[in-house]
C-alpha cells in the first residue's frame, strides 16, 4: 500500500459493535450474559425488540427477527472453524469448553492449539452463530 492510499483512507478508529439477528432474546441473553459474562446495558427505544451487551469498549447488539430484519442465525450449513465466526479472548479456552459442555452449549470444535500457541475452542450461540473462545494458554 502506498502512502497516498493510507492518507486517502477513512482511518477506522476502533471496533464498535457486532449486530446479530436472533429468534429468542431470552435464550440469547442467557448465553451472552450468564455464560459469557457480558453486561446487559440500556438500549435506545428502537421500534423493534433487541438487547445490547457490553464487552470492554465494544458491544454486541441483538435484534429480534422480524419482517424487516434479516434472518436469525448462521445460515451456513457448514458448521466448522473455517467459516463465518467471531472470536472472544477468554482466560482459559479449555475451561470455557468444559463449562460449555456442562451447560449443554453446542460445540463446533473442542480445544486445539493454534500455530501461534494460543488455544481455541468454538461454540454455537442459541441461533447457531459460531463463536471462537481463545486464550493465550
Amino acid at each position: 500500500m502506498t502512502d497516498s492510499a493510507v492518507t486517502d483512507s477513512i482511518q477506522v478508529q476502533s471496533f464498535d459493535h457486532i449486530t446479530l439477528v436472533v429468534k429468542d432474546l431470552e435464550a440469547s441473553r442467557q448465553f451472552y450474559v450468564d455464560f459469557l459474562g457480558m453486561e446487559h446495558v440500556p438500549r435506545p427505544g428502537f421500534s423493534f425488540e433487541g438487547h445490547w451487551f457490553q464487552i470492554g469498549d465494544q458491544q454486541i447488539h441483538l435484534i429480534l427477527e422480524h419482517d424487516q430484519s434479516g434472518k436469525a442465525g448462521n445460515l451456513d450449513p457448514d458448521q466448522n472453524t473455517r467459516t463465518h465466526h467471531f472470536a472472544f479472548q477468554v482466560n482459559d479456552a479449555k475451561q470455557a469448553y468444559e463449562k460449555a459442555v456442562s451447560r449443554g452449549i453446542p460445540i463446533v470444535s473442542p480445544p486445539k492449539s493454534r500455530p501461534d500457541g494460543a488455544t481455541q475452542t468454538f461454540v454455537n450461540d442459541p441461533d447457531g452463530h459460531i463463536i471462537e473462545l481463545c486464550s493465550l494458554s
